[in-house]
């Protein structure tokens, strides 16, 4: 695999299969970083064990969205995701038995909603239990990581947010806005390599 971050041969710029191919291995290198963040944050937060939350921050997660307004599981697994920045996506595993026990301790309820879903809410002791939550785990897991890091989680989700517009340009543009598109991938590269070079 070439260096993604290197220019390809000839130094001609990148053709639309090349983006298609740096977009593939983009999402491999965002998978490796998240995956070497997990650990980092673990070590460096004194996590141990596993790179998984605990059960209980599941539930303070669960509480604290339910707390602005009632979600599907799913959903909910979604939402902790991005407001963790990628760091943290707890299981299917992990978050429906949490729900289950939720419901059995009263603080939430299940509705049943469009299809098989179940749409969870917060009853009464529940709003008690998450107003108690000062801080979202999410928030510390990103907070300990720009901490440790500053700008480069910023840095990798813009990455992240460019490969989506090319992989989706790479598929849905027409002839005319893939060589735009090209040509701003290009120039974006020789701005990146001249603020390198400024060091």
């Amino acid at each position: 695999m070439n260096n993604l971050w290197e220019p390809p041969l000839g130094g001609l710029g990148y053709t639309i299969v090349d983006l298609r191919t740096l977009y593939r291995q983009s999402l491999e290198g965002h998978r490796k970083l998240r995956e070497t963040l997990r650990e980092q944050l673990r070590d460096g937060l004194g996590g141990g064990g596993r790179s998984r939350s605990r059960r209980g921050d599941v539930r303070a997660a669960i509480l604290t969205l339910l707390a602005e307004r009632p979600m599907h599981g799913y959903e909910m697994i979604q939402e902790i995701a991005d407001r963790s920045h990628g760091l943290w996506r707890p299981s299917p595993g992990s978050v429906y038995p949490t729900l289950q026990l939720l419901v059995d301790e009263g603080l939430i309820a299940a509705m049943e909603s469009d299809g098989s879903k179940k749409l969870f809410e917060l009853t009464d002791d529940g709003r008690a239990a998450a107003e108690k939550i000062e801080t979202p785990p999410w928030q510390h897991l990103a907070e300990g990581w720009k901490a440790a890091e500053p700008n480069h989680l910023d840095l990798t989700n813009a990455l992240t947010q460019l490969m989506g517009a090319v992989g989706q340009a790479a598929s849905t543009a027409s002839a005319d806005q893939q060589e735009r598109i090209i040509d701003i991938v290009n120039a974006a590269r020789r701005d990146i390599y001249g603020v390198l070079g400024e060091s």
